[in-house]
Formats: structure tokens, sequence, C-alpha cells
């Protein structure tokens, strides 16, 4: 019986993935506290902390289901409490990023759905890359695409909500450090760069197209890549290291992608289409790892099902293959057995092909068998 591979939970994260979470998740607690001190975040004060509270309830009970379904140790266990925090990075920032973007006005348990959505989706929407299971949906954008599509009465942060308080060059002063950092970030441990690149230049390319195409305004629909969510969605939402690819190719297809199916959307007149298209981009490609995936077993229960061919080359290397009777003296009554003859499928081996060359040496291969 041939070995049955099976597709397992991701291990912990490497070193480098570890130490980005870390940096992501003490980059959006400072910007939270800054937030609600006094950049002017309009959620209450509490809501953070539920958020963040509710992240980690779902985040450490599905990973107990998975472990005990997958029969493996939970990997919130075996590394002490440093272990358990690093364990959570994930929920954090996903936490704090769902309350931080969204506005649902007091309606406080529409933004706890939206984080169970957000964390639950990592052990629902996956599929199989490098031999595991792996989520592919962007957990916070997903959170925050059902909120804006299941409760239409809800939306985004308004623009003003990182700069209401902010005045003369401090309205600069923000969007340069959180670009700078998560330029650093990605530069340096994400490895995204890529990715981002090819989103900017493909934003650009869609608002000149709408523009061109539609009449739209291109200073108005440019004008968005200078606003603070668009900076915080650029370093910090697409370059998701867990559901975006490594590959630089992959990379610049997933930023592209992005970048026109926003233009897309929103030619249509759909609303936050920046969130959704990065929502339908992540749903294409979980589709393509599954069929690369399905492609893969095919191949392989194919090459398990394919006969073995048993033939032996005569020592000249003649280009028919014989299979000879079995070995041993026949009786001299009986009639010689026929030899079963199998095609390479190359002419020119087979003996069937119209070369002058060939015909030449075949002709005198039988004139010296004849002779002999």
């Amino acid at each position: 019986m041939p070995e049955t591979k099976t597709l397992t939970a991701a291990p912990r994260h490497d070193v480098k993935v570890t130490t980005a979470l870390r940096r992501f998740a003490i980059s959006i607690s400072i910007l939270n506290i800054a937030g609600y001190t006094f950049l002017g975040f309009e959620q209450p004060w509490l809501w953070p902390f539920i958020a963040v509270l509710t992240a980690y309830v779902v985040e450490i009970a599905l990973e107990a289901i998975s472990a005990r379904g997958e029969k493996r140790a939970p990997r919130y266990a075996g590394g002490g409490f440093k272990g358990l925090v690093e364990f959570l990075f994930p929920a954090h920032i996903t936490g704090l990023a769902v309350n931080m973007l969204t506005y649902v006005n007091d309606r406080v348990w529409v933004m706890v759905f939206g984080v169970i959505v957000a964390v639950g989706t990592k052990w629902v929407l996956r599929a199989p890359l490098k031999g595991r299971m792996r989520h592919y949906m962007n957990p916070s954008n997903f959170g925050i695409a059902v909120i804006l599509l299941l409760f239409p009465w809800a939306s985004i942060a308004p623009p003003y909500h990182f700069t209401e308080y902010l005045y003369g060059p401090a309205d600069w002063v923000l969007p340069a450090i959180i670009l700078t950092l998560g330029t650093m970030l990605n530069a340096k441990l994400t490895g995204r760069m890529w990715l981002i690149m090819a989103w900017l230049v493909g934003f650009v390319v869609q608002a000149v197209v709408r523009g061109l195409v539609m009449g739209t305004s291109i200073p108005a629909a440019l004008g968005m890549m200078t606003g603070v969510a668009f900076v915080l969605f650029t370093n910090y939402m697409v370059t998701d290291p867990g559901t975006s690819p490594s590959k630089r190719s992959s990379q610049i297809a997933f930023g592209a992608g992005v970048a026109a199916m926003y233009g897309v959307l929103t030619a249509l007149g759909i609303a936050y289409g920046i969130f959704f298209a990065t929502a339908l981009v992540c749903l294409i490609r979980g589709g393509y790892l599954w069929g690369l995936h399905f492609l893969a077993k095919q191949r392989e229960t194919a090459m398990r099902q394919a006969p073995p061919v048993a033939a032996s080359r005569e020592q000249e290397g003649s280009p028919v293959e014989q299979f000879a009777p079995a070995a041993g003296p026949a009786p001299a009554e009986a009639a010689p057995r026929p030899a079963m003859v199998v095609l390479s499928g190359d002419p020119c081996e087979d003996g069937t092909c119209f070369h002058g060359k060939c015909a030449a040496e075949r002709a005198t291969k039988k004139k010296t068998a004849v002779s002999v």
C-alpha cells in the first residue's frame, strides 16, 4: 500500500513571522491607545477590550477543538506564557482591527459578531498548501466585509477617524510614521514589497482607466491614496503574510488583482469596494490552491494505477522489445510460440519510419542476420 499523506494544521510560525506579528500587535495597540487618547476614535473605549477578549476566546476554543480532532497538541500549549502570547498575536490584531475600522453605532453585538466571523474563518476557509491546511481568507478584512454585507446601516470608520484632532504638520507626521514602520516591517520581515508595489501601481492604473472610460475624476480617485486608512490597508491589511502568496510573481498577481477588482466594484457603484475586492481575490486564490491540490491527486492516482511494463531490450539495442517464452527446453514436436512485440512509440526505433538512413540500417542488419 502506498503511503498516504495527511494534511495537518500548520505548526508554530517561524521566527521572522513571529517577529512581524509581535511588532504588528504592538503597533496596532499603540495606535488604538493614541486613537482613544487624542486622535479621535469614536467607538466606546470599552469596545477594544471586548473585541480582543472575544478574539482570544474564539481562537483558543477553535484551536483546542481542531487539535483534538487531529489528535495533536494545541499550538498554545508547551511554550509557557510566552508561547501562549505568541499564539494569540493574530487574534489580538484581528480583534483590534475589526473594531478600529468599522463603525456600527452603539450595537456592540455587531462588532462582536464580526470578530467571531473573522477569527472563525481561519478554521473554515482553508486550502492545502505545501502539505498542510492553511487559511486563505484575510481574517480582519473578511470580518469587516461580512459586517458591511449583512448590516447595510453599518459603515467603515469615517475618513477623519485618525486625524480628527490633528492640525498643521501633524496631519502629515502620523501617515509618515505609519508608512515608515509598515515599509520596514514588510521589507525586512514579511517580504511583501512586490505585493505592495503591484497594489499601488494597479490602484493608479485603475483610477486612470476609470477616469478615461467612465469620466471619473482622476485626482479624486487618486486622492484616496493620501488617507491614513489607505496607508494602513496597504502596509498592514493586504500584506497579511498568512493569506498572501510569498512567490514574487504570485505577489504581483495578488496585489494587481486586488486593485483591478476594486476598480471593477467601484465602477459598478459598490461602496467599500476595497474590502470586498480583497475578500474576492483571497477566495479566488483559495479556489486555485484547491484546484492545484486536486490535479496533483489525480496525477498521483493515475501513476499508481498505471500497469508496469516489464521488458528486456536486446543487447545490440534492437528497437523491438520481445517477451521470450518461459525458460527451459521446449518439446521437439511443439511449435515455436510467437513473440509478443511491444512498440515503443518511436517510428525510428520500431522500424516503421520512411527515413532513407533508417531503411538502409535496417536492410544492413537484415542481411547480416541472414548470413549468420
